[in-house]
C-alpha cells in the first residue's frame, strides 16, 4: 500500500504544479480515473478546467484529445470516418478523437443531442461503433467534460440520461486571494513531466476493485440510497446503477487516501459531486446550477438523519 500511496502522493503533486489550491478537485479527478469513471466540471471560462485535464494525461503521459464542442459538430468528427483508399480501392476507418486515453470534452452542452449520444456511447460502452463495426478502446479511458454555466448564451442543459454517465459533478470556482497572488507571481511549467505511465493507472484502477467494504458500511450506503428515493422534496432518487457508480467511487477515494478498507467518511465525501446530479426535486422549473444547489442541500440534511456506523 506504501507503494500505492507514494504514486498517487506524486501524481497529486505534479499537478499541483499547474493547478494552485484545488487539491479537492485534484482528488476528484483522480478518484474518476482510478475507478474507471468519468469526470463532468461547471464553471466560468477561465478557472482552469481545460488545464487540468491535460495536466492529469501529461502526468500519466497518456494520449490526450482535446474536443470543441459546438452546434454544428457531427458524430462522426468525434468517433471518426471511412475514408476511401484509392490506390488500395477499399475504405480504411480514420479513428476520431475519442480513440484516445483522456478526452478533453469542451463545452458539452453547446452541441446537438445526436453527437451528445456519439459521446454516451463511448463513455458507457467504452466502445465506438462505425460502419457496422464495433471498435473496442483502449483502456484507460476517461472523458473529462466542462461546461459552462447553463445561462451562459447558447448553452441548454445535459438530459438526465447522459448526467448520470458522469461520475463526478463539480463546481471548480475561484482561486482564494492568496492562490491567485502565486498565480499571478510565481511561474508555472508551460508542460508538466510524466511522473506516472498508463501500465501504472491500470495497477491503481485494479486495486481499487480489491479495497474492503465491511457490511456495515454498505447497510450505510443502502441507507443513503433508499432516502434519496423516499424524500418527498425529491421527485427521482438515486438509481441502481447511481448506487454501484457511488460505491466505486468510495473504494476509489479510501485508495487515494491511503487505505484498503472504506471508512464514513468516504462515503460522506463524495455523496454530493457523485448523487446530486443524479436525483431531480420537485420543482423542476429552476436553472441547472440552483437545482443543484437545492439538492446539495437535500443530500446534505439526509446524511445529518441517518445513523452513522461506528
Amino acid at each position: 500500500m506504501s507503494s500505492t500511496s507514494d504514486k498517487i502522493v506524486l501524481l497529486k503533486n505534479n499537478i499541483g504544479k499547474v493547478i494552485f489550491g484545488k487539491d479537492d478537485i485534484i482528488e476528484y479527478a483522480i478518484i474518476s480515473l482510478l475507478a474507471r469513471g468519468h469526470l463532468l466540471i461547471e464553471d466560468v471560462p477561465g478557472v482552469g478546467k481545460s488545464s487540468l485535464a491535460h495536466s492529469l494525461a501529461s502526468s500519466l503521459h497518456l494520449d490526450f484529445k482535446r474536443i470543441q464542442f459546438t452546434s454544428d459538430l457531427l458524430p462522426t468528427d468525434i468517433t471518426g470516418v471511412s475514408i476511401y483508399d484509392q490506390a488500395e480501392k477499399k475504405f480504411h476507418f480514420q479513428k476520431g478523437p475519442l480513440f484516445s486515453n483522456i478526452v478533453l470534452a469542451d463545452e458539452i452542452n453547446r452541441t446537438t443531442p445526436r453527437t451528445q449520444s456519439a459521446l454516451l456511447e463511448a463513455m458507457n460502452e467504452r466502445q465506438i461503433s462505425a460502419d457496422n463495426t464495433t471498435y473496442i478502446l483502449d483502456e484507460p479511458f476517461m472523458v473529462i467534460a466542462t461546461q459552462n454555466q447553463v445561462e451562459s448564451q447558447g448553452a441548454c442543459p445535459l438530459p438526465e440520461s447522459q448526467l448520470d454517465r458522469f461520475m463526478l459533478y463539480v463546481s471548480m470556482g475561484y482561486p482564494s486571494l492568496e492562490d491567485e497572488r502565486r498565480l499571478l507571481s510565481e511561474s508555472r511549467p508551460e508542460r508538466i513531466a510524466p511522473v506516472l505511465n498508463k501500465e501504472d493507472v491500470l495497477q491503481l484502477q485494479g486495486e481499487v476493485d480489491s479495497v474492503h467494504i465491511d457490511p456495515l458500511l454498505t447497510d450505510y450506503i443502502l441507507n443513503v440510497l433508499t432516502a434519496t428515493r423516499e424524500n418527498p422534496h425529491l421527485a427521482l432518487g438515486v438509481s441502481p446503477r447511481g448506487g454501484l457508480i457511488f460505491q466505486q467511487a468510495i473504494r476509489a477515494r479510501a485508495l487515494v487516501h491511503g487505505r484498503n478498507y472504506c471508512i464514513p467518511d468516504d462515503v460522506k465525501s463524495l455523496a454530493i459531486p457523485v448523487l446530486c446530479h443524479r436525483v431531480i426535486p420537485q420543482s423542476n422549473t429552476q436553472s441547472q446550477k440552483r437545482l443543484f444547489a437545492d439538492t446539495a442541500t437535500i443530500i446534505e440534511t439526509i446524511l445529518g438523519e441517518l445513523a452513522v456506523p461506528v
